[in-house]
This record gives C-alpha cells, sequence and structure tokens, in this order.
C-alpha cells in the first residue's frame, strides 16, 4: 500500500453514497415533470419516500459516519461552523460537519412531507396509491380537520365542496414542501462547494467513491 492509499479512509458506506445519488435523480425527475406524466411522477415520489425511511433507519443502525448521532449537533455548532466558513477558520470533520448534519436532517424531513402530501394528493384525485384506503371515490373520508363544516345551502351534503378544498389544500402543501426542498438543495450545494474549498478536499467525488483524506 502506497502512502497515499494510507491517507485515504473509507467514510461513507454504499447505503449512503448510492441512496444519496438516487435520491437527487428521484427529486430531479418528480419536480421536472411536473406530474406529466402522472406514473412517472408517482414512481419518483415513491422511491423518495421509500429512501427516506431507509435513511432514517440506517441512522440508527448504520455504520457510525451514518448515524445520527454521530452528526445532529445543536444550533450553537452549527452557527459556529458557518461562521467559521466565512472567516475561514471552520474545522474540518470527516464525517458530517454540523452544518451538512442540519442540511441531512432538513432534507430529510422535507422531502418527508413532499412525498407523504404527494402520495394524499394522487389518493384524493385518482383514487390510488398506499394512501388509497383512507380516500373514498376520491374525496376524504375525514376531512373536519381540514375545512369547517358548512350548513349553508349553497354547499353541498355529499361532501364533495370539502373534498374539493381538501384536495387544493394538500396540492398546496405538495407545492410549497417541494419548492422548499429545491431551496434546501441549492444551499446543499453552496454548502458543499464552500467546505470543498476550505477544506481543500472534493466532497462530491467522496460521496461516489466513499473515501476522504484521513486528516
Amino acid at each position: 500500500m502506497n502512502a497515499k492509499d494510507e491517507d485515504q479512509v473509507r467514510v461513507w458506506d454504499p447505503l449512503v453514497r448510492y441512496g444519496h445519488w438516487f435520491l437527487a435523480l428521484c427529486f430531479a425527475v418528480a419536480y421536472l415533470s411536473e406530474g406529466e406524466p402522472l406514473w412517472l411522477h408517482s414512481w419518483a415520489g415513491y422511491g423518495i419516500g421509500a429512501y427516506v425511511m431507509l435513511r432514517v433507519l440506517w441512522g440508527f443502525a448504520g455504520p457510525a459516519p451514518a448515524r445520527f448521532a454521530n452528526f445532529i449537533a445543536p444550533p450553537r455548532a452549527v452557527l459556529g461552523y458557518l461562521r467559521g466558513l466565512l472567516t475561514g477558520s471552520a474545522p474540518r470533520h470527516l464525517g458530517h460537519s454540523p452544518a451538512g448534519g442540519a442540511m441531512v436532517i432538513a432534507l430529510l424531513f422535507m422531502l418527508a412531507v413532499t412525498a407523504l402530501s404527494g402520495m394524499a394528493l394522487l389518493a384524493a384525485e385518482e383514487g390510488e396509491g398506499p394512501l388509497a384506503p383512507l380516500f373514498a371515490n376520491g374525496q376524504m373520508r375525514e376531512i373536519s380537520f381540514i375545512t369547517p363544516a358548512r350548513a349553508d345551502d349553497d354547499y353541498e351534503t355529499d361532501g364533495s365542496h370539502e373534498g374539493h378544498e381538501g384536495a387544493e389544500l394538500l396540492e398546496e402543501i405538495h407545492e410549497l414542501a417541494a419548492n422548499l426542498t429545491l431551496v434546501l438543495v441549492f444551499l446543499h450545494l453552496a454548502g458543499v462547494a464552500a467546505s470543498s474549498i476550505a477544506h481543500r478536499e472534493n466532497l462530491p467525488r467522496a460521496m461516489v467513491t466513499g473515501f476522504k483524506r484521513r486528516s
């Protein structure tokens, strides 16, 4: 083994690495397709939801660098790291930095909201998908938590008006969550670029190979 090999250490396991790029691909497909064709948009969303669940489990059962306990930091540490990036004094971390760990949590949360709201919308409008049993004939079974009960004669009594309003609300939530996720993606890319420059290492390449410089 040469000196260059000895200076490298494996940090990211295959599930984290491949899942990272799989998640990026699924989000790009889902966001750019905008529901057309619906089957492609839906399956991309299923891929997101499946990997988010797997990544959460891996955050407790995976190898040390992938575990939440090893990279979730308090807000004070996150802000301190970001200030360090601006001043050139941010310490290098072999795994996720405090800011990187916070971004992982934020992205997983927003992707989960996006996927769940998308599946709920699909069930409400098309009566399809894993959440379809929660809906009847494309309408919400229980929508009282979304829209208040109406006694006015101008509103239909079969629940179709409330169901329509519920679907509109789900669509708004889904679109908002997707757009917020996109904002986080751009912030993530900016953070990766800044950290790569500050620590003189290619972080995207590390997410491909799994290896980082030991020190």
